[in-house]
């Protein structure tokens, strides 16, 4: 992880409590509402929040475009740091995905709210620019407010 020229990194500070965060990012009903800019939807297809569990996401737009997203989660860590990637799916089995990365999102309590970092991980310079050039900063940056608006209105 010290070739920080493949990675792509949003920092914010979300005004929702961490506990709310979490709830946000470990329950596969919520994250649906807040997991792809809307217009577009998300239908969780696996969700095994565990070190080594599957997760799956599957996204579609209203002009009938798609997203097929099987990964895989490699550490959670309650309340903290949660790690994925969509080079593993269930099973340790190899994959070969349409755009192969890794994402790590660290939750830190910051006053009433949360530090929240989210840095995703690329094999190569190739790949990073191709994240970037599909709108990563801004489609990361829009999940990252859809997620404080859902964590907020948590009771």
């Amino acid at each position: 992880m010290t070739d920080t020229k493949l990675d792509l990194e949003i920092v914010r500070f979300i005004d929702a409590p961490r506990a709310k965060v979490w709830r946000a990012w470990s329950d596969p009903d919520i994250i649906k509402r807040w997991w792809c800019p809307k217009p577009w939807v998300t239908e969780v297809r696996a969700f095994e929040f565990r070190n080594g569990g599957a997760f799956h996401t599957f996204m579609s737009g209203p002009d009938g475009g798609e997203s097929d997203n099987p990964g895989l989660f490699l550490e959670v860590v309650p309340m903290e740091r949660i790690v994925w990637t969509s080079m593993l799916v269930a099973g340790w089995r190899p994959a070969t995905p349409w755009l192969g990365m890794t994402g790590i999102f660290i939750l830190e309590k910051e006053g009433s709210g949360t530090h929240y970092t989210a840095r995703c991980l690329h094999k190569d310079d190739a790949d990073r620019k191709k994240h970037e050039d599909m709108g990563f900063f801004d489609g990361w940056g829009i999940m990252i407010q859809q997620m404080e608006e859902v964590a907020q209105s948590l009771q």
